[in-house]
């Protein structure tokens, strides 16, 4: 049985059950992507990340960036800048 992990979400909601591979691969590259732009907002953050693992990549490759994302912030890893629209992110 492949090891699964328990999302976060920062608003104190019911986080997702994924599989831990799949966590770590958005994870890696969530960060990856942040890091190079410093900030960048949330779509931005999307297509690239869409266009980088559609490819490679069982499932909906949005679906899991948003679980995943949502994660990092509730984790404290990453956040989101206050009173931005569209929202941005950034390293914490």
């Amino acid at each position: 049985m492949k090891e699964r992990i328990m999302t976060l979400h920062p608003r104190d909601k019911k986080g997702t059950n994924i599989l831990k591979l799949k966590y770590n691969f958005i994870k890696k590259h969530i960060l990856s992507v942040i890091k190079k732009h410093k900030i960048i907002t949330f779509q931005d953050l999307s297509d690239i990340l869409v266009n980088q693992l559609q490819n490679d990549f069982d499932g909906k490759v949005v679906w899991d960036v948003v679980m995943v994302k949502l994660d990092l912030e509730a984790r404290g890893i990453i956040e989101r800048i206050p009173k931005t629209s569209p929202h941005q992110l950034k390293l914490s």
